[in-house]
């Protein structure tokens, strides 16, 4: 049986580019100290029942405050409405509304994270995407053969490394293999994981996808911390 442990030790058998690959608690970054455990998580964060697929309710005092979905002062007012800009340093991805708010919304990066950075578009977005293993992966794991690209990728679902909603990036017309995405680990939220892309929890990718037009610009910001993990 193909489980979500499957899919997460899968991550440690091979160096992929994007997000052809799949979270790891294996290597991190330090985590950010513990915040003590709020009285009530915003009721945006409780269970999801009318999605295809159920979403738990985000569990508290897991993810820390500052990383809640929130409104905020605009800080990049020279951008245009509807502009994702991404920061990798700070795990915030901020959506620009007008020249004086954004709303803020925390965010898991990966290796990818701190090697691409630059200027895209969101060429496309999916709502519960298809997740499809790089033939590299497939060599090194085989019982992930059956989520090959030649056998049309794993269905959507909650073991689905691309969660309940997908960003496709691209740069000049061509994909960047970078995805913004979903994913149903909390704790993964203000956490560099070993490899992946941009990660929301579902709840708040569910939003931002419904905020964000395709041929949005995307600008993803050069992260300050050192690309050590391997």
């Amino acid at each position: 049986m193909i489980t979500r442990r499957l899919f997460l030790s899968s991550a440690t058998l091979a160096v992929l580019s994007g997000c052809s690959s799949i979270g790891s608690r294996t290597q991190t970054l330090p985590a950010p100290a513990i915040q003590p455990e709020p009285e009530v998580m915003p009721a945006f964060y409780g269970a999801i029942v009318d999605e295809p697929y159920p979403i738990e309710a985000v569990p508290r005092g897991v993810v820390a405050e500052r990383f809640w979905r929130q409104q905020v002062p605009n800080p990049y007012p020279g951008e245009a409405a509807g502009t994702i800009i991404v920061d990798p340093s700070a795990f915030y991805l901020h959506l620009v509304e007008n020249s004086q708010t954004a709303m803020r919304y925390g965010i898991g990066v990966g290796r990818q994270g701190f090697s691409w950075s630059g200027d895209a578009k969101v060429q496309y977005k999916r709502k519960w995407p298809r997740w499809k293993a790089p033939d590299d992966m497939v060599a090194r794991n085989p019982e992930l053969a059956p989520y090959s690209v030649a056998n049309g990728g794993m269905d959507p679902g909650p073991l689905n490394p691309l969660g309940a909603r997908a960003l496709y990036l691209f740069q000049n017309g061509e994909d960047t293999l970078y995805r913004i995405h979903g994913n149903p680990e909390a704790d993964s939220i203000g956490r560099a994981v070993s490899s992946g892309c941009i990660r929301l929890l579902n709840h708040d990718i569910i939003d931002l996808h419904d905020r964000v037009q395709n041929g949005a610009k995307v600008i993803v910001k050069p992260s300050a911390m050192p690309a050590m993990l391997s």
